[in-house]
C-alpha cells in the first residue's frame, strides 16, 4: 500500500475514533441512529491544536490532557446513562461515588461473584481499550507532519472553531439567548465538552448546596418541644417501608388490577377485625434505589436527594424522629434484613437497637439479593421485640422502623403467604428460594420483569396486611408506605409519589383526619401530596398534644 495512502486510512480511522467518543450520548433517549449525524463540534478544535502542537513534547502533553480528560468524560456518560436508568438522574460526582460498592453489592447477590467479576473486568478493559484508542488517534494526527500551509489553515480554523464551541455550550446551557434562526445554523452540538462544564458546575452547585444543608440541619422546628409521642396511648408505632411501592400501583395499568385488589381485600377483612385506614401520597426525594435516602429523609425532617447530603446528616448534630421518642421512653427500633454487615451509620439515626440480617434468626435459604421473605421478616419482629405483647407489664412501648425488601430488585423468586405458626426459622422457606428462572433469564426481558415486580410488590402488600390482620385484637399503629419507584422502564411513570398508609385501632388513625387523607386503603388520586421531609413533624405533631407542638416543618 502507497504510504500516502496509508497515512489518509490512519487519519480517516483516527477521526472516525475521535468522532464516535465525542458524540457518545448519556441518556438512553439519545442513544439512536440520530445521533451518529450529531457533528461533534469538538472535533476540529482538536484536530486543530494536535496539527499545530506536532509530535514533540507539546504534543505529547496535549495528547495525554485530552485522552485523560476525554476518557474521563466517556466514564461520566455511562455513569449518567445507568443512574438516568435506575434513578431518572445524571450522575453527581460528588455525592453518588457511594453508588459503586452498592452497585457492586447488588450484582453479587443477584448474578454472583464470578458473573459479576467478569463484568467488571470488561467494563475496566473497554475503558482500557478507549484510551489507548483516544491515544493512537491523536497521535496520528501530531505525526502526520502536515505542510506548513496546513499548519496555517489549522491556526486559522482552531479559533473559529473553539468559538462556536463555546457559543453553543453557552446557547444549550442557556447562558445566552440567540434567535431560533441563528441556533438552528450551528451545525452540531459540543456534547462532551458541555457534559464536562456541567460537571464541573455540578461539583461547585453540591459544595455549596451541603453547606446550606448544613445549616438547615441545625436549625430544628422540633427541637425543645417535649413530651412527645403522649397520644399514642401506649401503643407500638410500627413505620415499614415496602420497597419499590410507588404510585405505579394505582396509575400503570399492568399493576392497577392486582395491587388494587389486594389492597380492597386488605381494607375489607382489617375492617371486619375492628380497623381502621387512612391513606395518602408522599414524595420520595429519588427513584430507582438509594432507599436510605428516604428513609433518613422521614426520620430527619431533611430532603436527602443524593447521597452528599445524607453524609452531612451524619456529620450534623439534627435530632431524628427516634431521638425524640427515646426522650419520650419509648424504645426504638431498626429491622434491617437487607444489612448483613454492621450498619455504621444506624448509631447516628437514635436506635436502641439495630437487627442487621444475621440478628434476625434466618436459617433459611437466599432469595438471590434478597436475604428472607419479608414474612420472615415481619415474624422475627414479633419474635425479637414484640413478646410480651404491648400493654404488658414492664413492656415499653415501641417505634420501629422496618425495611421490607422482597419487592426489591432482581424480584425473583417469590414466596406466598403462610401460615404464621409455621414460619419457624425460616428453612420452610427453602421450597421457594430457588424457584422459577434467575435473575440473569428474567432481565433479558422487560415484560418478564415487570411481571416479577407486579407479583414482588404484590406479596409485600399481602404480607403488610396479614401481618396487620395477626395482630388486630391489639393492634400497633402501622404506617406503611413505599420508599421510591422503581427505575423507569420499570414503573411506566414520571412522578416520585409513593403511597402511604396509616393502620391501626380507630381512636389513633381518626387523629390523621384533619390531614385530609382518604379512609381506606386506596388514596385519592387528587390528594396533594406530603414530601418525604415533611413526615417527621407531621407524625410526631399528630402523636402528640397541641400544647406539645412545635413550629410547622412544611
Amino acid at each position: 500500500m502507497p504510504q500516502g495512502l496509508h497515512l489518509k486510512l490512519q487519519l480517516l480511522l483516527a477521526t472516525l475514533i475521535l468522532y464516535l467518543v465525542l458524540i457518545q450520548p448519556n441518556h438512553p433517549a439519545a442513544a439512536s441512529w440520530d445521533a451518529l449525524w450529531v457533528f461533534p463540534l469538538e472535533l476540529p478544535v482538536v484536530i486543530a491544536a494536535l496539527i499545530l502542537t506536532g509530535s514533540g513534547l507539546a504534543g505529547k502533553i496535549l495528547r495525554a490532557f485530552l485522552t485523560l480528560v476525554i476518557v474521563a468524560i466517556a466514564v461520566l456518560k455511562v455513569a449518567d446513562f445507568g443512574t438516568f436508568i435506575a434513578f431518572n438522574r445524571g450522575f453527581n460526582v460528588v455525592a453518588d461515588m457511594s453508588l459503586l460498592s452498592a452497585g457492586w453489592s447488588l450484582a453479587q447477590g443477584s448474578f454472583g461473584l464470578l458473573l459479576s467479576a467478569l463484568a467488571l473486568a470488561a467494563a475496566i478493559a473497554v475503558v482500557g481499550l478507549v484510551a489507548a484508542a483516544l491515544w493512537w488517534a491523536t497521535g496520528v494526527w501530531t505525526r502526520a507532519t502536515p505542510a506548513r500551509n496546513a499548519k496555517v489553515a489549522a491556526g486559522v480554523v482552531l479559533l473559529p472553531a473553539l468559538a462556536l464551541a463555546v457559543v453553543e455550550i453557552a446557547d444549550a446551557r442557556r447562558m445566552v439567548t440567540l434567535p431560533d434562526a441563528v441556533s438552528e445554523m450551528i451545525p452540531g452540538a459540543a456534547f462532551t465538552a458541555r457534559v464536562g462544564v456541567e460537571r464541573a458546575e455540578q461539583i461547585r452547585d453540591t459544595r455549596a448546596d451541603l453547606a446550606s444543608f448544613r445549616e438547615l440541619a441545625r436549625n430544628d422546628p422540633m427541637a425543645g418541644v417535649a413530651p412527645q409521642f403522649d397520644r399514642l396511648d401506649m401503643r407500638d408505632l410500627i413505620i415499614i417501608y415496602v420497597e419499590s411501592y410507588g404510585r405505579s400501583s394505582f396509575e400503570n395499568p399492568l399493576y392497577v388490577p392486582t395491587h388494587t385488589e389486594t389492597l380492597r381485600r386488605i381494607e375489607k377483612d382489617l375492617q371486619a377485625r375492628g380497623l381502621a385506614m387512612r391513606s395518602a401520597w408522599a414524595t420520595a426525594p429519588m427513584v430507582g434505589g438509594q432507599s436510605w435516602l428516604a428513609h433518613g429523609s422521614v426520620a430527619s425532617g431533611l430532603w436527602l436527594d443524593n447521597q452528599g447530603r445524607y453524609r452531612a446528616l451524619l456529620a450534623s448534630p439534627r435530632r431524628t424522629l427516634f431521638h425524640y421518642a427515646q426522650e419520650a421512653g419509648l424504645r426504638t427500633v431498626a429491622i434491617k434484613p437487607a444489612h448483613i454487615f454492621p450498619w455504621p451509620e444506624g448509631a447516628f439515626f437514635g436506635f436502641d437497637a439495630i437487627y442487621n440480617a444475621p440478628d434476625l434468626g434466618y436459617a433459611g435459604n437466599p432469595f438471590n439479593w434478597v436475604t428472607m421473605p419479608d414474612q420472615f421478616t415481619l415474624h422475627a419482629l414479633d419474635r425479637l421485640e414484640r413478646q410480651p405483647p404491648q400493654g404488658a407489664p414492664g413492656r415499653t412501648p415501641l417505634v420501629v422502623q422496618v425495611a421490607l425488601i422482597s419487592s426489591h430488585a432482581p424480584w425473583v423468586p417469590i414466596p406466598p403467604v403462610i401460615d404464621w405458626e409455621a414460619i419457624g426459622d425460616g428453612r420452610i422457606f427453602n421450597e421457594w428460594a430457588d424457584s422459577g428462572d434467575p435473575p440473569e433469564v428474567v432481565w433479558r426481558d422487560h415484560d418478564y420483569v415487570r411481571d416479577q415486580f407486579r407479583l414482588a410488590v404484590d406479596y409485600s402488600l399481602q404480607t403488610v396486611g396479614s401481618w396487620a390482620a395477626r395482630h388486630a385484637e391489639d393492634s400497633p399503629l402501622i404506617v406503611m408506605l413505599g420508599d421510591h419507584e422503581p427505575a423507569r422502564f420499570v414503573s411506566g411513570v414520571d412522578g416520585f409519589d409513593v403511597p402511604l398508609h396509616v393502620i391501626g385501632p380507630p381512636e389513633l388513625v381518626d387523629r390523621f383526619a384533619s390531614l385530609g387523607w382518604t379512609e381506606g386503603m386506596i388514596p385519592d388520586a387528587d390528594l396533594p401530596s406530603v414530601r418525604m421531609d415533611a413526615l417527621r413533624d407531621v407524625l410526631m405533631r399528630t402523636l402528640s398534644s397541641p400544647g406539645t407542638r412545635g413550629k410547622s416543618a412544611m
